[in-house]
């Protein structure tokens, strides 16, 4: 694993920094101007200690189980983040495509949006091409023809599945989500504490 920025390919070190910068949103303050030379790498500073023990005990959550992982906004938008860095964020954009598709009740619109989720992430060369196989693919196009709540079940278990066997092991020991746990874990440990971060500390 490279160890410096120097060791780091160019492509490689700007996906860790976006990762970096998109999980420090959610601890309000990233190092990304260190020059130490790690990434994936926050500092732990909320302005409610309260909000803060909630999201630790959140970040802890998200690797019990792959369901609470994306139970949780915070957590779906880490993954998401961690998945544009492999190039695959499109297994999520369309599970989560999926979720929305099935709260609508509106016959019409479901046809409509049906046929967009499929142009989007199934159909040949679509921009955004989820990894299923033919079998599914060309069932999937079939249920557009009286598309209903259930016309994309197949598909999104099986993207579903590849996320939750592949893509989420890889999430839980990236460097990034290491650190994020172990600030979760130390801060949890001791709720009471003040961070010198926090500027409500005295």
């Amino acid at each position: 694993m490279c160890r410096t920025l120097s060791a780091f390919p160019t492509t490689c070190l700007e996906r860790a920094k976006e990762f970096k910068t998109r999980l420090g949103i959610f601890l309000h303050k990233s190092d990304l101007g260190s020059d130490t030379g790690s990434v994936g790498k926050f500092e732990w500073g909320s302005k409610h200690s309260k909000e803060s023990r909630n999201f630790s005990e959140d970040v802890l959550r998200w690797r019990e189980s792959f369901d609470l992982l994306l139970s949780s906004k915070n957590g779906v938008d880490a993954f998401h983040a961690f998945l544009k860095t492999e190039f695959s964020e499109e297994n999520l954009e369309f599970w989560l495509a999926c979720e929305e598709y099935k709260k609508i009740h509106s016959a019409t619109k479901l046809a409509s949006r049906a046929h967009r989720i499929f142009e989007e992430f199934i159909g040949c060369e679509a921009p955004k091409e989820v990894n299923i196989d033919h079998e599914t693919r060309e069932l999937t196009r079939k249920n557009l023809q009286a598309a209903a709540a259930t016309c994309f079940d197949v598909a999104q278990g099986k993207i579903r599945t590849l996320m939750e066997k592949d893509s989420y092991p890889r999430f839980l020991k990236s460097p990034a989500y290491q650190d994020l746990a172990a600030q979760a874990t130390s801060s949890s440990a001791s709720p009471s504490s003040c961070s010198l971060a926090d500027p409500l500390c005295t």
